[in-house]
């Protein structure tokens, strides 16, 4: 029997037949919990390094610039490498790739504490990169292919809020570990705690759904078909200007807090630990609301754009505030901005994997990811760059609200409608 959009009942995921309801509530209870650990051990080991450098520049004297190369040198080959992964994912499986892809980048966290200079730390960074390039296609894969239009929403807001999350551990608990023990315990400890993540993945009852029922024999869209349409340079353009904001922030805050606005490491981990966990709950608050919308009747187009429309619009206010120079206004703009990146994150993905399908997912989310986490490689270098020329850290925070400006352009006026493109 087939359904009305030609696909057989035995090849539509579990989660969109008739029992829907149990497939959606099975898959975000046990699935998508696990998917959203592996973002926030994802963005824990990445940013480790950025929590570490007050410590990391010191001993191993290292300048503004060198620091912001070994940030960026983490994207030098996770952007290109979103392509290979959407091709991996769309061949193999989703599901042994993020197996793959985090024993990689697990491995790099864990040999980072024994690094000894520049030149190490800049290898352990490309093969971070490598690692953790699995993650985001193999991740919307599943999603998009187990979950309808109207329950996207909360699933990426709970991934999302683990990408929040893993900054947040990484700046409160981190900051405290190498407050007391240095920061080469941080990377050991941390590499190793994240293989554990294996133990319930690899002990599934039965691998993800898209393992066991997804269409082998359906064609999607090709990467040249993707590239014509005028939604995916909407979308592409708009994560590049979203994420420099974040990156600038992710990146830069530690610093920032400690050597301009003379907070101690601890002081640091408190105020950038709660900017992160502000996020993660209006991710989820976010999320639940914008599904909740979507099931009475509200269009994808008008629920998602007024989402990321509004994160954009508060992301330019907060990044005015700290360019004041003022540190009460610096810093409340900073705990602002949490509502910015909780609204914003879960419909970066979510436009993607609504625009694209079930079965264009991973190779638009490879495209979409790997143009926008192009500004992993400008803004840590670029901030740099402008702190070590104008001794300030103003001019930057100018730079990243004009970035919100072009990404609220992008993704409410570029993008013409955010509806399921028929690839037929």
């Amino acid at each position: 029997m087939l359904s009305e959009d030609g696909q057989s009942e035995i090849e539509r995921p579990i989660a969109m037949q008739s029992a829907g309801s149990r497939g959606t509530a099975s898959f975000t209870g046990s699935v998508g919990v696990l998917l959203a650990l592996a973002m926030f051990i994802n963005f824990l080991d990445r940013g480790n390094l950025a929590t570490a450098a007050p410590l990391i520049k010191e001993e191993l004297n290292l300048t503004n610039t060198q620091f912001g190369l070994l940030v960026s040198a983490f994207f030098w080959v996770y952007v290109p490498n979103q392509l290979a992964a959407a091709w991996l994912v769309v061949t193999f499986s989703a599901y042994r790739a993020l197996v793959v892809g985090l024993i990689v980048w697990s491995i790099a966290t864990i040999l980072t504490g024994f690094a000894g200079g520049f030149v190490s730390l800049l290898a352990l960074r490309i093969l971070l990169g490598i690692g953790e390039s699995a993650s985001f296609p193999a991740t919307s894969k599943l999603l998009a292919q187990n979950l309808p239009p109207e329950r996207l929403g909360f699933a990426n807001a709970l991934v999302s809020a683990g990408i929040i999350l893993g900054p947040a551990a990484g700046t409160f608990l981190g900051g405290l570990l190498i407050a007391h023990f240095g920061w080469r315990p941080l990377f050991i400890l941390f590499g190793l705690a994240s293989l554990l993540w294996l133990v319930p993945w690899l002990r599934l009852e039965q691998r993800p759904v898209e393992e066991l029922v997804e269409n082998r024999n359906a064609s999607g869209p090709t990467f040249r078909e993707i590239l014509t349409r005028r939604e995916l340079w909407g979308a592409a353009m708009g994560h590049f200007a979203s994420n420099y904001t974040f990156y600038t922030i992710t990146t830069w805050l530690p610093l920032y807090l400690v050597k301009v606005q003379g907070f101690t490491i601890p002081q640091m981990a408190l105020v950038g630990g709660l900017v992160y966990a502000a996020s993660a709950l209006f991710s989820l608050c976010g999320g639940w609301i914008a599904d909740r919308w979507m099931s009475a009747g509200g269009s994808a187009n008008r629920v998602r754009k007024t989402f990321i429309g509004a994160s954009c619009v508060v992301a330019i206010v907060c990044m005015l505030m700290c360019a004041s120079g003022n540190t009460e206004l610096a810093v409340a703009g900073l705990l602002l901005s949490s509502i910015g990146q909780g609204l914003g994150g879960f419909n970066l993905y979510a436009i993607g994997q609504t625009l694209a399908g079930p079965t264009g997912t991973a190779k638009w989310i490879g495209l979409q990811n790997c143009i926008g986490n192009m500004s992993g490689i400008v803004a840590p270098i670029f901030t740099g760059v402008i702190v070590d020329a104008t001794g300030a850290y103003t001019p930057a925070f100018f730079v990243a609200a004009g970035m919100s400006l072009a990404a609220l352009v992008s993704w409410t006026i570029v993008i013409p409608r955010i509806q399921r493109i028929d690839w037929k």
